[in-house]
Protein backbone atom coordinates (compact mmCIF):
# COMPACT_ATOMS: atom_id res chain seq x y z
CA UNK A 1 0.00 0.00 0.00
CA UNK A 2 1.38 3.45 -0.89
CA UNK A 3 1.86 5.87 1.95
CA UNK A 4 1.80 9.66 2.03
CA UNK A 5 5.29 11.09 2.40
CA UNK A 6 4.44 13.69 5.02
CA UNK A 7 3.04 16.92 3.59
CA UNK A 8 5.08 16.59 0.40
CA UNK A 9 2.13 15.48 -1.73
CA UNK A 10 4.07 12.38 -2.81
CA UNK A 11 2.81 8.82 -2.33
CA UNK A 12 5.57 6.25 -1.81
CA UNK A 13 5.87 2.49 -1.58
CA UNK A 14 6.80 1.31 1.92
CA UNK A 15 10.08 -0.04 0.57
CA UNK A 16 12.19 1.96 -1.85
CA UNK A 17 15.32 0.98 -3.74
CA UNK A 18 18.61 2.72 -3.05
CA UNK A 19 20.85 2.54 -6.10
CA UNK A 20 24.44 3.21 -5.06
CA UNK A 21 25.30 -0.42 -5.88
CA UNK A 22 24.18 0.15 -9.46
CA UNK A 23 26.96 2.63 -10.14
CA UNK A 24 29.75 2.67 -7.57
CA UNK A 25 31.96 0.13 -5.79
CA UNK A 26 34.66 2.34 -4.25
CA UNK A 27 34.44 4.33 -1.04
CA UNK A 28 31.40 2.44 0.24
CA UNK A 29 30.95 0.87 3.67
CA UNK A 30 29.32 -2.44 2.86
CA UNK A 31 30.81 -5.48 4.63
CA UNK A 32 31.08 -7.64 1.49
CA UNK A 33 32.72 -6.63 -1.78
CA UNK A 34 30.45 -6.59 -4.82
CA UNK A 35 30.61 -6.00 -8.56
CA UNK A 36 28.36 -3.71 -10.52
CA UNK A 37 25.62 -5.64 -12.31
CA UNK A 38 25.87 -5.97 -16.08
CA UNK A 39 23.30 -4.11 -18.17
CA UNK A 40 21.30 -7.32 -18.60
CA UNK A 41 21.46 -8.09 -14.88
CA UNK A 42 20.44 -4.54 -14.07
CA UNK A 43 17.41 -4.66 -16.37
CA UNK A 44 16.31 -7.96 -14.86
CA UNK A 45 16.75 -6.70 -11.30
CA UNK A 46 14.91 -3.42 -11.86
CA UNK A 47 12.05 -5.19 -13.64
CA UNK A 48 11.81 -7.60 -10.69
CA UNK A 49 11.71 -4.68 -8.23
CA UNK A 50 8.91 -3.10 -10.24
CA UNK A 51 6.93 -6.34 -10.26
CA UNK A 52 7.31 -6.49 -6.47
CA UNK A 53 5.61 -3.11 -6.22
CA UNK A 54 8.65 -0.92 -5.55
CA UNK A 55 7.80 2.57 -6.79
CA UNK A 56 10.39 4.71 -4.96
CA UNK A 57 13.90 4.90 -6.44
CA UNK A 58 16.71 6.82 -4.80
CA UNK A 59 19.90 7.86 -6.57
CA UNK A 60 22.53 10.63 -6.47
CA UNK A 61 25.36 12.14 -8.53
CA UNK A 62 27.71 10.70 -5.90
CA UNK A 63 26.52 7.18 -6.79
CA UNK A 64 28.88 6.85 -9.73
CA UNK A 65 27.04 5.87 -12.93
CA UNK A 66 23.76 5.13 -11.12
CA UNK A 67 21.76 7.97 -12.68
CA UNK A 68 22.82 7.13 -16.24
CA UNK A 69 22.14 3.45 -15.72
CA UNK A 70 18.69 4.15 -14.32
CA UNK A 71 17.68 6.29 -17.30
CA UNK A 72 16.21 3.53 -19.53
CA UNK A 73 14.14 2.22 -16.63
CA UNK A 74 13.02 5.75 -15.77
CA UNK A 75 11.93 6.27 -19.38
CA UNK A 76 9.64 3.24 -19.15
CA UNK A 77 8.07 4.14 -15.80
CA UNK A 78 8.57 7.86 -15.23
CA UNK A 79 4.94 8.77 -14.59
CA UNK A 80 4.32 5.86 -12.22
CA UNK A 81 7.40 6.14 -10.02
CA UNK A 82 8.77 8.47 -7.37
CA UNK A 83 12.28 9.46 -8.37
CA UNK A 84 14.65 10.91 -5.80
CA UNK A 85 18.12 12.33 -6.36
CA UNK A 86 20.45 14.55 -4.39
CA UNK A 87 22.76 17.52 -4.76
CA UNK A 88 25.71 18.93 -2.87
CA UNK A 89 28.08 15.96 -3.18
CA UNK A 90 30.14 14.76 -6.14
CA UNK A 91 32.33 11.65 -5.99
CA UNK A 92 35.49 10.85 -7.94
CA UNK A 93 38.65 8.79 -7.50
CA UNK A 94 39.87 11.48 -5.12
CA UNK A 95 36.80 11.00 -2.93
CA UNK A 96 33.79 13.18 -2.14
CA UNK A 97 33.64 16.90 -2.85
CA UNK A 98 30.87 19.01 -1.29
CA UNK A 99 29.54 22.33 -2.54
CA UNK A 100 26.25 23.78 -1.31
CA UNK A 101 26.37 27.08 -3.19
CA UNK A 102 23.36 28.05 -5.29
CA UNK A 103 25.36 27.82 -8.52
CA UNK A 104 26.64 24.34 -7.75
CA UNK A 105 23.28 22.96 -6.59
CA UNK A 106 21.52 24.24 -9.70
CA UNK A 107 24.21 22.81 -11.98
CA UNK A 108 24.03 19.51 -10.14
CA UNK A 109 20.28 19.18 -10.60
CA UNK A 110 20.44 20.12 -14.27
CA UNK A 111 23.10 17.47 -14.84
CA UNK A 112 21.04 14.88 -12.94
CA UNK A 113 17.95 15.66 -15.02
CA UNK A 114 19.95 15.18 -18.22
CA UNK A 115 21.40 11.89 -17.02
CA UNK A 116 18.01 10.61 -15.85
CA UNK A 117 16.18 11.86 -18.93
CA UNK A 118 13.57 13.74 -16.90
CA UNK A 119 12.28 17.31 -16.90
CA UNK A 120 11.80 17.38 -13.14
CA UNK A 121 12.63 15.33 -10.07
CA UNK A 122 10.02 14.19 -7.59
CA UNK A 123 12.26 14.59 -4.57
CA UNK A 124 15.50 16.58 -4.38
CA UNK A 125 17.63 16.16 -1.27
CA UNK A 126 20.72 17.91 0.03
CA UNK A 127 23.45 15.26 0.32
CA UNK A 128 24.87 16.23 3.70
CA UNK A 129 28.51 15.76 4.67
CA UNK A 130 27.44 15.57 8.31
CA UNK A 131 27.47 19.31 8.92
CA UNK A 132 23.69 19.46 8.71
CA UNK A 133 23.09 22.65 10.67
CA UNK A 134 25.77 24.58 8.81
CA UNK A 135 24.31 23.52 5.47
CA UNK A 136 20.77 24.46 6.48
CA UNK A 137 21.56 27.69 8.31
CA UNK A 138 24.76 29.13 6.82
CA UNK A 139 24.55 28.41 3.07
CA UNK A 140 22.16 29.22 0.22
CA UNK A 141 21.09 25.57 0.04
CA UNK A 142 17.56 25.79 1.47
CA UNK A 143 16.66 28.93 -0.48
CA UNK A 144 18.04 27.37 -3.65
CA UNK A 145 15.99 24.20 -3.22
CA UNK A 146 12.88 26.26 -2.49
CA UNK A 147 13.47 28.24 -5.69
CA UNK A 148 13.98 25.05 -7.71
CA UNK A 149 10.72 23.73 -6.34
CA UNK A 150 8.84 26.93 -7.21
CA UNK A 151 10.30 26.72 -10.73
CA UNK A 152 8.91 23.21 -11.17
CA UNK A 153 12.28 21.48 -11.24
CA UNK A 154 11.50 19.50 -8.06
CA UNK A 155 8.13 18.49 -6.63
CA UNK A 156 9.43 18.18 -3.07
CA UNK A 157 12.69 19.05 -1.30
CA UNK A 158 14.60 17.82 1.72
CA UNK A 159 17.88 16.71 3.20
CA UNK A 160 19.68 13.43 3.68
CA UNK A 161 20.70 14.22 7.24
CA UNK A 162 23.07 12.64 9.72
CA UNK A 163 22.52 14.51 12.99
CA UNK A 164 19.68 15.08 15.42
CA UNK A 165 20.10 18.84 15.14
CA UNK A 166 19.92 18.67 11.36
CA UNK A 167 16.80 16.52 11.40
CA UNK A 168 15.01 18.91 13.75
CA UNK A 169 16.07 22.02 11.84
CA UNK A 170 14.65 20.62 8.62
CA UNK A 171 11.12 20.78 10.03
CA UNK A 172 10.97 24.55 9.52
CA UNK A 173 11.78 24.73 5.83
CA UNK A 174 11.81 21.34 4.07
CA UNK A 175 9.31 18.68 3.02
CA UNK A 176 11.29 15.49 3.66
CA UNK A 177 14.11 14.12 5.79
CA UNK A 178 16.14 11.04 4.92
CA UNK A 179 18.19 9.66 7.79
CA UNK A 180 19.79 6.47 9.12
CA UNK A 181 17.69 4.41 11.48
CA UNK A 182 17.97 0.76 12.48
CA UNK A 183 17.37 -1.64 15.34
CA UNK A 184 20.97 -1.18 16.49
CA UNK A 185 21.31 2.52 15.61
CA UNK A 186 18.09 4.18 16.87
CA UNK A 187 19.59 7.43 18.14
CA UNK A 188 17.68 9.66 15.68
CA UNK A 189 14.29 8.17 16.58
CA UNK A 190 13.11 11.02 18.79
CA UNK A 191 14.11 13.70 16.29
CA UNK A 192 12.51 11.79 13.41
CA UNK A 193 9.32 11.35 15.39
CA UNK A 194 9.30 15.08 16.11
CA UNK A 195 9.63 16.19 12.48
CA UNK A 196 7.11 13.59 11.33
CA UNK A 197 4.61 15.03 13.82
CA UNK A 198 5.23 18.38 12.12
CA UNK A 199 4.21 16.97 8.73
CA UNK A 200 7.69 16.24 7.39
CA UNK A 201 8.04 13.06 5.35
CA UNK A 202 10.61 10.63 6.73
CA UNK A 203 12.65 8.13 4.72
CA UNK A 204 14.77 5.65 6.65
CA UNK A 205 18.12 4.43 5.36
CA UNK A 206 20.67 1.93 6.64
CA UNK A 207 17.89 -0.19 8.11
CA UNK A 208 20.23 -3.18 7.95
CA UNK A 209 23.26 -1.15 9.06
CA UNK A 210 24.73 -0.97 5.53
CA UNK A 211 24.28 -4.71 5.10
CA UNK A 212 25.98 -5.79 8.31
CA UNK A 213 22.73 -7.04 9.86
CA UNK A 214 22.00 -9.09 6.72
CA UNK A 215 24.99 -11.25 7.59
CA UNK A 216 23.54 -12.32 10.93
CA UNK A 217 20.99 -14.77 9.53
CA UNK A 218 17.48 -14.67 8.09
CA UNK A 219 15.69 -14.46 11.44
CA UNK A 220 17.85 -11.57 12.63
CA UNK A 221 17.42 -9.80 9.30
CA UNK A 222 13.65 -10.18 9.49
CA UNK A 223 13.64 -8.89 13.06
CA UNK A 224 15.65 -5.84 12.04
CA UNK A 225 13.38 -5.12 9.06
CA UNK A 226 10.25 -5.61 11.13
CA UNK A 227 11.54 -3.16 13.74
CA UNK A 228 12.21 -0.45 11.17
CA UNK A 229 8.99 -0.96 9.22
CA UNK A 230 6.92 -0.84 12.39
CA UNK A 231 8.08 2.69 13.28
CA UNK A 232 5.11 4.98 12.67
CA UNK A 233 7.41 7.93 11.97
CA UNK A 234 9.08 6.21 8.99
CA UNK A 235 7.04 6.59 5.83
CA UNK A 236 9.34 4.30 3.83
CA UNK A 237 12.56 2.35 4.11
CA UNK A 238 15.18 2.79 1.38
CA UNK A 239 17.01 -0.50 0.94
CA UNK A 240 20.32 -0.26 -0.91
CA UNK A 241 20.72 -3.66 -2.53
CA UNK A 242 21.25 -5.57 -5.75
CA UNK A 243 20.07 -8.80 -4.13
CA UNK A 244 16.59 -9.68 -5.35
CA UNK A 245 15.93 -11.99 -2.39
CA UNK A 246 16.80 -9.31 0.17
CA UNK A 247 14.54 -6.79 -1.56
CA UNK A 248 11.70 -9.30 -1.85
CA UNK A 249 11.99 -10.17 1.84
CA UNK A 250 11.58 -6.52 2.83
CA UNK A 251 8.70 -5.90 0.42
CA UNK A 252 6.80 -9.02 1.50
CA UNK A 253 7.30 -8.19 5.17
CA UNK A 254 6.02 -4.65 4.63
CA UNK A 255 2.97 -6.02 2.84
CA UNK A 256 2.26 -8.52 5.61
CA UNK A 257 2.57 -5.84 8.27
CA UNK A 258 0.29 -3.45 6.39
CA UNK A 259 -2.34 -6.16 5.93
CA UNK A 260 -2.20 -7.19 9.59
CA UNK A 261 -2.05 -3.65 10.90
CA UNK A 262 1.34 -4.40 12.50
Amino acid sequence: MPRALGRSGLQVSRVGLGTVKLGRTSGVKYPVAFELPSDAELDEFLDAAWEMGVRLYDTAPAYGSSEERLAPFVARHRHEMILCTKCGEEFSEEGSRYDFSAKSLRASLEASLRRLGSECIDLLLLHSNGEDLEILKETDAVETLQNLKSEGKARAIGISAKTEEGVRAAADTLDVVMAPYSLHAPKLAEALQYVHSRGVGVLGIKGLSSGHLALTGEDATKQALRHVLSRSFLDALILGTINRDHLAQAVHLAQEMDESGG
